[in-house]
Formats: C-alpha cells, structure tokens, sequence
C-alpha cells in the first residue's frame, strides 16, 4: 500500500473517531437506562468526556465577538488572528457535521486568502488540521480539524467553561447598597 493510500485510510479513520465522538456525546447526554453515564465513565480522560454541543455555541460567540471588534474599530488587521479565525471555524463546522471548503475556511480567517493559505498549511504542517480531496469534484480542496485540532478545541473550550462556572460573581457597591 502506498503513502497516498495509507493517508487517504487515516483520514477516514479521523473522520470516523470524530462521529464517534460526537456519537457519545449524544449519548451522554440522553436520558434512559444509563447506557449513556457508563459510556462515558468508560471514556475518561477521552475527549467524549469532556465534549458538549455547548462548545459549539461558545465558538460561535468568540467568531462574532472577533467580527464585532474589527468592525467597531474599522481595523481587520488590527487584531488579526488567522489562525484562530480558522480554528474556530472549523471547529463550529465539526460540531455541526458540515464539510468546509479550503475557500471557505480562507474567507472565515478575515485575512486576504494568500495569508490565510499559509496559515491552514502552518496549522496542517502542526497535525491540527487535515485536508481531504472531493471524491465527487476534482477541484475542490475540503479541509478539517485532525483528531489532535478537535481534541485541543474541545479542551479549550471546557476549560473557557470550567473558568466561567468559578468565577465568581462581584457584587457592585451600587448593588448592595440598592438592597
């Protein structure tokens, strides 16, 4: 079996650990027998395990609120961060199943699509993210996040909710002295 054949075998294996993945998540988080609870006891220290359609939503927000800045202060470049852009991108296209074209991943990144080019082969050369031909059309390039992006994502944002949850809420001088 040749190198080709061998990535294009590794690819769908990524692809099917993420289904499966998402899978137990689900699971996880459906009522019943408690099929699910041993699932996930059996997943520890796993990304199932830590995984929530949640993260989805939280990408969702940190995408918009990066929009929302350089719209308020007219600078694209000014806080420029391509990669993440693209992270997030993909990430939210995972957890919504979707495929993501190489051209639209470079339009999510906000950057002309050269910079954003360099960074998904910067971000592939570091095993975050893979890209895989279209079977169906010769032309198109579609990319994702590698097991180790979509672990790392999810990672991430449990601990970006693992941080909100602790903190703790301060009260304002103003506040107490309404009550």
């Amino acid at each position: 079996m040749d190198r080709d054949q061998l990535k294009v075998r590794a690819r769908r294996l990524i692809a099917a650990a993420n289904e499966l993945l998402t899978i137990a998540h689900e699971l996880e988080q459906g009522e019943g027998d408690g099929t699910a609870e041993r699932l996930a006891e059996s997943m520890t220290n796993t990304v199932a395990a830590k995984d929530s359609p949640v993260w989805a939503e939280l990408a969702r927000n940190a995408y918009r609120e990066r929009r929302r800045r350089a719209d308020v202060f007219k600078d694209q470049t000014l806080f420029g961060e391509p990669a993440w852009d693209i992270m997030l991108d993909l990430f939210i296209a995972a957890k919504e199943r979707k495929r993501l074209p190489v051209t639209s991943a470079c339009i999510g990144a906000a950057v002309p699509a050269t910079t954003a080019l360099r960074w998904l082969t910067v971000l592939e050369e570091k095993g975050l993210i893979v890209r895989e031909n279209d079977t169906a059309d010769a032309r198109r390039v579609f990319v994702r996040l590698s097991a180790e992006g979509y672990e790392k994502m999810v990672g991430y944002f449990a601990e970006v909710a693992g941080d909100m949850r602790s903190d703790e809420v301060v009260e304002s001088p103003a506040l107490r002295m309404a009550r």
